[in-house]
Order: C-alpha cells, then sequence, then structure tokens
C-alpha cells in the first residue's frame, strides 16, 4: 500500500491530511457521486500534467457535475500539492464529488457545491526485471467505464483476487474480448506491432497508454487499434500493463501460462526507456 504524506487539501484549503474532514451527507459517500484522477510526479514535476486535467474535466462533464477550478488553478493545486509533500516522486490523488446535501435522495439539487479533495502519496519505483503475471477475470463492471468515477467497487473485488494471487492485475473479459485490467490498460505486442483495443464506452481514456503509444510510434514502430479476444491475448509475443503509477509492466505470465519467452521482451525494454526518459521531460 502506498504511504499517505502529510499535507492534503480540501475544499480550497491546504490542511494535514490527519485533520481532513467531509459530510457523511456527501454525494461521493453516499453514492460513490464523484469522479477521480491520479497525476505522477517525477523529481517534483509532474507528468502528463495537461492529459490528466483534461480527462478529469471529461470525467466531470460526463457526470454533469461542473468543474469547479479552472486548468490553470488545477495546475496550481497539483504543484503546490506536490510542493508541500517534498516534491520528489510521489502521486497526487484529485476526487472531486457532486458535493454534500441536507438528505439523501438519489435526485441532485441544481444548486449543490462539489467537494474537491487532493492529497499525496509515495510512487515507488517497481522493478520490472523479471516482469510480472497477472490473471483474467469477467469485466463485470458498469457499462460506462470511460467514466474516471470512483464507483469502483467492481475493480476492487479483480484487484483484490488478482493480489491474492500473487499477481499485479486482473485482465477483464467481456464477450471474450480483453476489455483493460482492474486498475491498467492493455497492450499486446505481434511481431514487433503495438496494438490496443478502440476507445469505447467500455474502457477508460489511458493517458499513459496514449503517451506509451506516441513514443513507440515517433520511434517507427506500428501502432494500431484493433479488438484483442483472449486467444490473441494468450498467443502474443508480449503483453503489457500500463498506468499512471504502475507505467508499463511486462507481463510474463497470464493465468499460469507463460507469455511469448516468459521474460519481459525486446519491444518493451525499447519502449520502456523511451518511457523513463520522458519521465524526466
Amino acid at each position: 500500500m502506498a504511504q499517505t504524506l502529510p499535507a492534503a487539501y480540501l475544499n480550497g484549503e491546504y490542511l494535514p491530511l490527519e485533520t481532513a474532514r467531509i459530510s457523511p451527507l456527501d454525494r461521493g459517500f453516499l453514492f460513490g457521486d464523484a469522479i477521480y484522477e491520479v497525476i505522477p510526479v517525477y523529481e517534483g514535476k509532474p507528468h502528463l500534467i495537461a492529459a490528466h486535467i483534461a480527462r478529469l474535466e471529461r470525467s466531470l462533464t460526463a457526470l454533469s457535475i461542473p468543474n469547479p477550478l479552472s486548468e490553470q488553478d488545477w495546475t496550481v493545486l497539483i504543484h503546490s500539492l506536490t510542493e508541500q509533500n517534498g516534491g520528489g516522486t510521489l502521486a497526487i490523488y484529485i476526487q472531486v464529488s457532486r458535493g454534500a446535501e441536507s438528505g439523501r435522495d438519489h435526485v441532485w439539487s441544481e444548486k449543490i457545491q462539489p467537494t474537491v479533495f487532493a492529497m499525496a502519496t509515495e510512487l515507488n519505483e517497481i522493478d520490472y526485471e523479471r516482469g510480472a503475471s497477472a490473471i483474467t477475470l469477467p469485466d463485470q463492471r458498469w457499462a460506462r467505464c470511460d467514466i474516471k468515477a470512483t464507483a469502483l467497487l467492481a475493480n476492487v473485488l479483480a484487484r483484490h483476487q488478482a493480489a491474492e494471487a500473487g499477481a499485479i492485475d486482473a485482465i477483464l473479459i467481456r464477450d471474450n474480448e480483453v476489455t483493460e485490467g482492474s486498475v491498467s490498460s492493455v497492450i499486446i505486442v505481434e511481431q514487433g506491432k503495438l496494438i490496443r483495443r478502440p476507445g469505447s464506452t467500455a474502457v477508460l481514456p489511458g493517458t499513459t497508454t496514449d503517451q506509451v503509444i506516441n513514443l513507440a510510434a515517433g520511434k517507427g514502430y506500428d501502432c494500431r487499434e484493433e479488438s484483442i479476444p483472449i486467444t490473441r491475448l494468450m498467443a502474443a509475443d508480449e503483453v503489457w500493463l500500463t498506468g499512471a503509477t504502475k507505467c508499463i509492466a511486462p507481463v510474463v505470465t497470464i493465468d499460469g501460462q507463460s507469455i511469448g519467452t516468459g521474460q519481459p521482451g525486446p519491444v518493451w525494454r525499447s519502449v520502456n526507456a523511451l518511457y523513463e526518459a520522458s519521465q524526466n521531460g
């Protein structure tokens, strides 16, 4: 579990995390009526900050929650919270709920004010030299996985099952095709080609995945968006799981079956080097 850092932000105020409090009537608490975003920070510099803020805005719009801050204000918040927690390498977690009302009702008031909370956690480097393992599970999530909402019960159950199996994540399957991981996106490699599934309401738009694909394409790799049946997943030369805090995890076994050579592959080594270099850019 990532260690939380002491300084937090709540509704316009920077304060110790241990003193931050929200109302028990907050709709994020009662209904999961909220969105979130996670921004990795390397050596004090937020990574892909504009893309993360844009995705936050998209999620808020999808839930009809008015964006309480401007892009500039979000940028200042992220930088300020980073500095107040000592800079270095960490992750900023932002959550915006629809807010708190005087009672519990599925229908919200248009006058409600959003609750804005942010905190920082340590971001530890992960050693992928020997690769990682994953499992597959049925995708039992709701139909709007493109919204980064806090209602993550299905993801939590899948990720916990993966942890119990000693795996880094669960790759979710719907109608015999890969959607994404419970806390990551999926890229496969076939004969040097990088393949991700097309965007839809079934998957979250991945800021890290976009960066990985852009870097690989800039290096001359053929990058495509295609469906990934489970048989194609298991037969791939390489399988990667990507995410803001996971970076690019090379998966060498799935459900106990070796992927490719059973070791992190050459394409991963090449693209991962590009991604690591981009963290300092």
